[in-house]
Protein backbone atom coordinates (compact mmCIF):
# COMPACT_ATOMS: atom_id res chain seq x y z
CA UNK A 1 0.00 0.00 0.00
CA UNK A 2 2.84 2.40 0.80
CA UNK A 3 4.29 1.92 -2.67
CA UNK A 4 0.95 2.62 -4.36
CA UNK A 5 -0.18 5.66 -2.40
CA UNK A 6 3.10 7.20 -1.32
CA UNK A 7 5.68 5.88 -3.72
CA UNK A 8 7.71 4.59 -0.78
CA UNK A 9 8.87 1.19 0.43
CA UNK A 10 9.23 0.02 4.02
CA UNK A 11 11.17 -3.21 4.53
CA UNK A 12 9.57 -3.76 7.96
CA UNK A 13 7.53 -6.91 8.54
CA UNK A 14 5.49 -5.28 11.29
CA UNK A 15 1.77 -5.80 10.50
CA UNK A 16 -0.34 -2.68 10.27
CA UNK A 17 -3.92 -1.64 9.84
CA UNK A 18 -4.05 1.62 7.97
CA UNK A 19 -5.91 3.51 5.27
CA UNK A 20 -4.78 5.98 2.65
CA UNK A 21 -6.37 7.92 -0.18
CA UNK A 22 -5.07 7.31 -3.68
CA UNK A 23 -6.09 9.34 -6.71
CA UNK A 24 -5.98 7.96 -10.23
CA UNK A 25 -7.27 9.24 -13.56
CA UNK A 26 -9.52 7.13 -15.76
CA UNK A 27 -11.13 8.33 -19.00
CA UNK A 28 -10.19 11.90 -18.13
CA UNK A 29 -11.87 11.73 -14.72
CA UNK A 30 -10.12 11.86 -11.38
CA UNK A 31 -11.09 8.99 -9.08
CA UNK A 32 -10.29 8.81 -5.39
CA UNK A 33 -9.80 5.40 -3.84
CA UNK A 34 -9.75 4.76 -0.13
CA UNK A 35 -7.25 1.93 0.26
CA UNK A 36 -7.33 -0.08 3.49
CA UNK A 37 -4.45 -2.28 4.60
CA UNK A 38 -5.98 -4.73 7.05
CA UNK A 39 -2.94 -6.98 7.64
CA UNK A 40 -3.11 -10.67 6.87
CA UNK A 41 -2.24 -12.01 10.30
CA UNK A 42 -4.72 -14.34 11.99
CA UNK A 43 -4.92 -12.09 15.05
CA UNK A 44 -6.54 -9.35 12.94
CA UNK A 45 -9.14 -11.63 11.34
CA UNK A 46 -11.95 -10.70 13.74
CA UNK A 47 -11.83 -7.03 12.80
CA UNK A 48 -11.02 -7.26 9.10
CA UNK A 49 -14.45 -8.59 8.10
CA UNK A 50 -15.98 -5.18 8.80
CA UNK A 51 -13.72 -3.64 6.14
CA UNK A 52 -15.17 -5.89 3.41
CA UNK A 53 -18.71 -4.54 3.64
CA UNK A 54 -19.28 -1.97 0.94
CA UNK A 55 -15.87 -2.53 -0.66
CA UNK A 56 -15.87 -2.43 -4.45
CA UNK A 57 -12.47 -4.10 -4.72
CA UNK A 58 -10.46 -6.48 -2.57
CA UNK A 59 -6.72 -7.11 -2.86
CA UNK A 60 -5.26 -10.31 -1.42
CA UNK A 61 -1.47 -10.45 -1.21
CA UNK A 62 0.88 -13.35 -0.64
CA UNK A 63 4.68 -13.54 -0.54
CA UNK A 64 6.12 -15.63 -3.39
CA UNK A 65 9.05 -16.56 -1.10
CA UNK A 66 6.77 -17.97 1.62
CA UNK A 67 4.39 -20.79 0.65
CA UNK A 68 2.45 -20.50 3.93
CA UNK A 69 1.19 -17.07 2.88
CA UNK A 70 -0.16 -18.51 -0.38
CA UNK A 71 -1.74 -21.43 1.47
CA UNK A 72 -3.68 -18.95 3.63
CA UNK A 73 -5.28 -17.20 0.62
CA UNK A 74 -8.26 -19.63 0.40
CA UNK A 75 -9.18 -18.78 4.01
CA UNK A 76 -9.04 -15.06 3.24
CA UNK A 77 -11.06 -15.56 0.06
CA UNK A 78 -13.69 -17.38 2.12
CA UNK A 79 -13.87 -14.32 4.41
CA UNK A 80 -14.16 -12.01 1.40
CA UNK A 81 -16.95 -14.11 -0.08
CA UNK A 82 -18.77 -14.25 3.25
CA UNK A 83 -18.67 -10.54 4.11
CA UNK A 84 -18.39 -8.59 0.85
CA UNK A 85 -20.93 -7.83 -1.85
CA UNK A 86 -21.43 -10.55 -4.44
CA UNK A 87 -19.97 -8.51 -7.31
CA UNK A 88 -16.83 -7.32 -5.49
CA UNK A 89 -13.79 -7.25 -7.77
CA UNK A 90 -10.83 -9.28 -6.53
CA UNK A 91 -7.12 -8.87 -7.18
CA UNK A 92 -4.59 -11.52 -6.15
CA UNK A 93 -1.02 -10.28 -5.85
CA UNK A 94 2.08 -12.42 -5.52
CA UNK A 95 4.49 -9.95 -3.94
CA UNK A 96 8.32 -9.92 -3.90
CA UNK A 97 8.74 -10.89 -7.57
CA UNK A 98 12.13 -9.17 -7.30
CA UNK A 99 13.27 -12.17 -5.21
CA UNK A 100 12.97 -14.81 -7.92
CA UNK A 101 15.90 -16.85 -6.58
CA UNK A 102 14.00 -17.37 -3.29
CA UNK A 103 10.66 -18.22 -4.93
CA UNK A 104 8.60 -20.91 -3.17
CA UNK A 105 5.26 -20.35 -4.94
CA UNK A 106 5.28 -20.95 -8.71
CA UNK A 107 3.69 -18.13 -10.71
CA UNK A 108 1.39 -20.68 -12.37
CA UNK A 109 -0.10 -21.56 -8.97
CA UNK A 110 -1.12 -17.94 -8.42
CA UNK A 111 -2.48 -17.60 -11.94
CA UNK A 112 -4.50 -20.81 -11.65
CA UNK A 113 -5.92 -19.89 -8.24
CA UNK A 114 -6.93 -16.44 -9.47
CA UNK A 115 -8.53 -17.80 -12.63
CA UNK A 116 -10.48 -20.44 -10.67
CA UNK A 117 -11.76 -17.80 -8.26
CA UNK A 118 -12.64 -14.94 -10.59
CA UNK A 119 -9.70 -12.77 -9.59
CA UNK A 120 -7.28 -10.60 -11.50
CA UNK A 121 -3.69 -11.78 -10.98
CA UNK A 122 -0.34 -9.99 -10.95
CA UNK A 123 3.05 -10.59 -9.48
CA UNK A 124 4.45 -7.40 -7.97
CA UNK A 125 7.39 -6.00 -6.09
CA UNK A 126 6.74 -3.34 -3.49
CA UNK A 127 10.51 -2.86 -3.34
CA UNK A 128 11.08 -2.16 -7.04
CA UNK A 129 7.46 -1.06 -7.70
CA UNK A 130 7.13 -3.63 -10.51
CA UNK A 131 3.46 -3.99 -11.53
CA UNK A 132 2.17 -2.11 -8.47
CA UNK A 133 0.48 0.71 -10.38
CA UNK A 134 -0.65 -1.48 -13.29
CA UNK A 135 -2.22 -4.09 -10.99
CA UNK A 136 -4.28 -1.44 -9.19
CA UNK A 137 -5.19 0.21 -12.49
CA UNK A 138 -6.52 -3.14 -13.69
CA UNK A 139 -8.58 -3.46 -10.52
CA UNK A 140 -9.98 0.07 -10.93
CA UNK A 141 -10.87 -0.66 -14.56
CA UNK A 142 -12.66 -3.86 -13.51
CA UNK A 143 -14.56 -2.00 -10.78
CA UNK A 144 -15.68 0.68 -13.24
CA UNK A 145 -16.69 -1.98 -15.76
CA UNK A 146 -18.74 -3.76 -13.08
CA UNK A 147 -20.40 -0.53 -11.92
CA UNK A 148 -21.56 0.43 -15.40
CA UNK A 149 -22.77 -2.96 -16.62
Amino acid sequence: MLRLVGGSFNDSDIPTIDSKLHTTVRNGKSLKMQVWDTAGQERFRTITSSYYRGALGIVMVYDITNAVTFESIPKWLEEVDRYSQEDVCKLLLGNKCDMEEERKVPQQDGETFAQNNGSIFFETSAKSSANVESSFNNLVDKILETMYE
